[in-house]
């Protein structure tokens, strides 16, 4: 089965938390650069390194630009100072966050951010994925400003380090070979925070639009400050196409992206790649607990009277009973009965059988049993949901029984045969 990503939002999300998670997790730094190389923009440099988190180490992958193209986007006295009545630098540690995602850049239309992208040296899926990041912002920006998507012009996230962090997240999913993504609750923050377009309300217009419009969701994270950016939740968004992780899988990887902005408690996204495990890969059989068969034969009991012992037996929990014919001493016709039964349930099995036949001993032995994985299942079918039970062989292929009670109900019910209802009822599967 495919690898699914699952991003793990509890601090919330910006580009570059993503990228510095995904490297981490083993996508190629050099295979990064290098297509990095091929944007065809200038003024930056990319420094990937170690950093320490709290009680975690995880990967700071940084978009460090030239004087002429620096920003604002870690200077925590202008993104909050006096936004909410007080000075950032009492804050530093309340407000702070992780992007690349404000100040002043050059303003690039989305024709422009695409010719950027298709010129560079990248994979189909890679180029397709960057490109439909973009296009999910344009849509939120030309939504918040009255625009349309070819005509609205990007701020923030047309900055060269904001195309960076796109491209390099779109990438690293490729190298990674990511075929599904989840995404959990977004923790956001509260409070304003300054941009190109002056004092925005956190969520800023882009990340509330992008969440209403992809059906994201949203958690309080009761902090002063900017948990989510449109550049992270832009590629949420975008790549997102399953809403839980498989049943089963295993961990192939794990990586930790920081952020730049002070926080307490610091800024990181966990990105966990797995992959689901086939039904012919799970281990085919249930563990048991021992079992014991519990024996006897009788001589002068009724086939009547054998089978009320019978369903007292299941009802005190039997996992099997039956009674077969047999021959005894001398000759005399008789019946063996059998009960399968756990260590926990013997007593009570040995009582019933003392007390409603006429034996007057039971052979008690430890007995091991291969039994196929089970569940039970609801059917919807022409006669209303049936209930059934359905095995998974060891080839991984399964197979469905229809509850018996629900087969007979049915065919009294509606004056059908027995097997004309089980027919249709497996035909539903």
């Amino acid at each position: 089965m495919g690898r699914t990503l699952y991003l793990q939002c509890d601090n919330g999300i910006s580009g570059d938390m993503v990228v510095g998670a995904l490297l981490d997790a083993g996508a190629s730094e050099e295979g990064l650069r290098a297509a990095l190389k091929s944007l065809g923009v200038d003024g930056f440099e990319v420094v990937v390194s170690r950093k320490e988190v709290g009680a975690l180490v995880g990967c700071d992958f940084d978009v460090v630009l030239d004087a002429e193209y620096e920003n604002h986007d870690h200077d925590m006295e202008w993104l909050f100072g006096d936004v909410d009545g007080h000075h950032g630098h009492e804050h530093g540690h309340e407000h702070g966050h992780h992007g690349h995602e404000h100040g002043h850049h050059a303003h690039r239309g989305l024709a422009e951010i695409r010719a950027i992208v298709n010129g560079a040296d990248l994979s189909d899926r890679a180029r397709s994925t960057a490109l439909k990041v973009f296009e999910v912002i344009a849509d939120a920006e030309a939504k918040a400003h009255g625009a349309t998507r070819e005509t609205v012009h990007f701020h923030e996230v047309g900055a060269i380090d904001s195309i960076v962090d796109v491209v390099a997240a779109a990438w690293c999913l490729d190298d990674l070979g990511v075929e599904d993504v989840v995404v959990s609750p977004l923790a956001e923050g509260e409070g304003h925070v300054r941009s190109a377009h002056g004092i925005l309300s956190i969520p800023v217009p882009a990340v509330a639009n992008i969440v209403e419009a992809n059906g994201l969701v949203m958690r309080r994270a009761h902090r002063k400050g900017e948990l989510v950016t449109p550049t992270g939740v832009a590629i949420a968004a975008a790549t997102r196409n399953r809403e839980e992780l498989p049943e089963l899988y295993r961990i192939i990887a794990q990586g930790l992206g920081c952020g730049k902005r002070a926080y307490d408690p610091p800024s990181t996204l966990r990105a966990t790649l797995v992959e689901g495990v086939a039904a012919a890969d799970r281990a085919p059989y249930i563990d048991e607990p021992p079992l014991y068969k519990l024996e006897t034969e009788v001589d002068d009991c009724t086939g009547e009277a054998l089978g009320y012992v019978l369903e007292l037996l299941y009802k005190e929990g039997a996992r099997e009973a039956h009674f077969i014919p047999v021959f005894m001493k001398k000759g005399r016709p008789g019946y063996q009965i059998e009960v399968l039964c756990t260590a926990e349930d013997a007593p009570a099995l040995e009582t019933v059988l003392f007390e409603h036949t006429t034996t007057i001993g039971v052979r008690r032995s430890a007995v091991g049993r291969t039994a196929l994985v089970r569940e039970h299942i609801e059917l919807k079918t022409p006669y209303g949901v049936v209930r059934a039970k359905r095995v998974t062989l060891p080839d991984g292929s399964m197979r469905t029984y229809p509850e018996h009670d629900e087969v007979a109900r049915i065919a009294a019910e509606r004056d059908l045969s027995y097997q004309d209802v089980t027919r249709t009822v497996l035909g539903c599967c």
